[in-house]
């Protein structure tokens, strides 16, 4: 599909790309038994979340997905979606560092939440920057020889997956909050900006179907399209439901506050 060269990566490669999302579904169990006998019962919804969360990456890393992702480009697109999309969506909804603060020590979990509140964490999670990495990087993926080069090296397809799942969860928490967040932003901001980067994800799945890219059968690339087009909007409808949920419980939360002040 994409080149004469492309061709599925040895298995050693596929683990070593997953190993960090076994690796955190250890860690997360390990969290939720250490904090339970100590403090109230950890979610259990948050606890599947996160198992199939690190399940949905896992087998876009590894396994026939991970392998057909290289010669189909459907198939491909698919793994983009738990990726990138659905994986990013599910860990967040897991509270991974509420579940980490409560389980360190206090003076552990301190210097923690100094960390999130550095310069740099600001940056990233910005609403706008965020986009920009997620989906910005996206465009750059798939409108230049970059989809095609990294079928061809190892190191740059361990690199871009990297960072289409971190720019996936970076995006993600920067819009909707369901761990501490240091620099909230205001609702309204935050819809606006979601409401740009969706677009430019919707606008971009119709630009392959046009324009596929390099080495990429028409028919392929109009499947492909499909599916990030359509699989997108379902995974985003979610997003933007929790976001509105939020906005909704947090201005009803403001009004019986001010209504129980003023009735004193």
């Amino acid at each position: 599909m994409h080149s004469a060269h492309a061709q599925s990566f040895p298995i050693i490669v596929q683990l070593l790309i997953a190993l960090p999302f076994f690796i955190a579904i250890i860690f997360y169990i390990v969290a939720v038994i250490v904090s339970n006998q100590h403090k109230k019962q950890w979610p259990h919804f948050r606890t599947i979340c996160w198992l199939v969360g690190n399940v949905s990456a896992i087998v876009t890393l590894i396994g026939p997905l991970a392998s057909l992702s290289h010669v189909h480009f459907a198939a491909h697109m698919i793994g983009h979606l738990l990726l990138g999309m659905l994986a990013p969506l599910l860990m967040a909804l897991a509270a991974p560092m509420a579940l980490l603060l409560r389980t360190l020590s206090v003076n552990t979990a301190r210097t923690l939440s100094r960390t999130m509140r550095n310069p740099y964490v600001r940056f990233i999670s910005h609403p706008i920057n965020a986009s920009i990495l997620n989906v910005g990087g996206l465009w750059l993926l798939y409108t230049t020889s970059l989809f095609n080069l990294m079928h061809e090296h190892i190191l740059l397809y361990i690199f871009i997956h990297l960072h289409i799942f971190l720019a996936g969860y970076v995006f993600t928490i920067a819009f909707i909050y369901i761990d501490p967040t240091p620099h909230p932003y205001p609702y309204v901001f935050r819809s606006l900006i979601l409401v740009v980067a969706l677009a430019a994800h919707s606008i971009l799945a119709k630009y392959i179907y046009a324009n596929p890219p390099q080495h990429v059968p028409v028919t392929q690339a109009e499947l492909g399209a499909k599916i990030m087009y359509y699989g997108g909007d379902a995974i985003e409808i979610i997003l933007v439901y929790i976001l509105f949920y939020q906005w909704f419980k947090s201005t009803r939360n403001a009004i019986h506050t001010k209504t129980t002040i003023s009735s004193r």
